[in-house]
């Protein structure tokens, strides 16, 4: 599981995103750094529920709560950094895509992928090598077919995946079921 999938489990079972429990924590003084591991996990174990995989992924949001944090633009930068640059304009046209379509579509990036969102819901997420894009959709309980495969472990959000090599396997068909997983979240 990565780490943004930590996060978003936590979110899925709390209703709360990062800056939340930075804020919350900020009010108990937690974010001092003397506090422990140990007794942030006991808290949100007592408050949330959280198990201590999920708590230590706060803890580590929490530690590093007073240090800069990147933007999204330069997380976005990073995923396009030299040789994955040739992939932009094949996104960008994706997104761009949907929305003339009358979506509004929002990204979230972190240092590995992005996330497709439709308000807070993530609907897709997309990551750059040099040799291949792949895109991965949430659409749970539908059958994966051709050309997408099970995402498996890729990427525990989302559930079908495309291994792009070539800017000629986005289709109508591809845009399509990137649609669907849209109009779904």
């Amino acid at each position: 599981m990565t780490f943004q999938a930590y996060l978003d489990t936590v979110y899925d079972k709390t209703g709360k995103r990062p800056d939340d429990f930075v804020a919350e924590a900020s009010e108990k003084g937690w974010l001092d750094p003397l506090v422990k591991a140990s007794e942030v996990k006991a808290w949100l174990a007592a408050e949330y529920g959280l198990g201590p995989g999920h708590a230590m992924a706060i803890y580590s949001v929490l530690k590093t709560a007073n240090q800069p944090r990147p933007s999204t633009d330069e997380r976005l930068a990073k995923n396009f950094a030299g040789a994955k640059a040739r992939w932009q304009p094949l996104f960008d046209a994706l997104v761009a895509r949907l929305d003339s379509d009358g979506a509004e579509t929002g990204l979230a990036a972190t240092d590995s992928y992005v996330s497709l969102l439709k308000g807070t819901k993530k609907f897709a997420v997309a990551a750059f090598t040099a040799d291949r894009f792949d895109l991965g959709l949430k659409l749970p309980g539908e059958t994966v077919r051709e050309p997408f495969e099970p995402a498996g472990s890729w990427n525990s959000m989302v559930t079908h995946r495309l291994r792009i090599t070539d800017a000629e396997q986005i289709d109508d068909e591809v845009y399509g079921e990137m649609r669907r997983a849209y109009d779904r979240a």
